[in-house]
């Protein structure tokens, strides 16, 4: 099954850009030749419905995968899936991943100097709600260090996908946490040239999500497309 939508384009400052030179990896992918815009058809207006449950079930729990307690400040994170018009895109499919406390994802890839948590994988999926809604207790992840330049480390983050209500809404981005100093020198947040946009990245402290003597609560929405869509992941 699959539902037909009609998607307004975003205004490219608001996302980051192919090439950004201050961030190193771009300047060896970004397409030399200016892109062709091609109109959408139907395979990408079209998306998947995931009714039934043949996605998955929801794993919104991070903190309960193994037999111990993973180690970490444990956080709430909640929000809601929005379309570009404001309007809650329930039961589409949404993706978490991030590394442990200590800063190092649970992959062969990362050979960071830093501990893996056998008790933390980093990794959950929830189907939206009927306004949209997702929420996942999780741990705060750690900053680590890149080799973007000399002693450039990104600041702490949680990586989401969505597959929003059709192919072309497909989001991948990251959220930040308010006050973290590395933001100012984290190139991949530093891409995205509108600063009204940037700010879309950064989740809100909330405290009346916040569990008392348990986890901190943190709001994050994520909007699939237009002038107000959350900025895509360079990476």
């Amino acid at each position: 099954m699959s539902e037909t939508h009609g998607f307004a384009r975003s205004r490219p400052d608001r996302q980051p850009p192919y090439l950004y030179p201050d961030y190193g990896s771009t300047v060896k992918r970004a397409p030399r030749r200016a892109p062709i815009r091609v109109e959408h058809t139907l395979s990408e207006v079209t998306g998947p419905v995931f009714a039934g449950g043949w996605a998955g079930p929801d794993a919104t729990d991070l903190t309960r995968t193994h037999e111990g307690a993973p180690l970490g400040e444990r956080i709430i994170i909640a929000g809601r899936v929005l379309d570009e018009d404001g309007r809650p895109v329930p039961g589409t499919l949404l993706e978490l991943w991030q590394c442990n406390a200590a800063g190092r994802y649970h992959h062969p890839a990362d050979q960071h100097d830093a501990p893996l948590d056998p008790n933390f994988t980093g990794a959950g999926q929830v189907v939206t709600g009927p306004a949209g809604e997702f929420r996942f207790l999780t741990i705060k992840p750690g900053a680590y260090p890149w080799r973007n330049t000399p002693n450039a480390w990104r600041p702490a983050h949680l990586h989401f996908g969505v597959f929003g209500a059709g192919f072309a809404a497909r989001l991948v981005t990251q959220m930040y946490f308010p006050g973290d100093p590395l933001l100012e020198y984290d190139a991949i947040f530093q891409s995205t040239a509108d600063a009204e946009a940037r700010e879309r990245l950064v989740c809100r402290y909330d405290p009346a999500l916040s569990e008392a003597e348990w986890a901190l609560g943190y709001r994050f929405d994520l909007v699939l497309r237009g002038r107000d869509a959350t900025p895509v992941d360079p990476v």
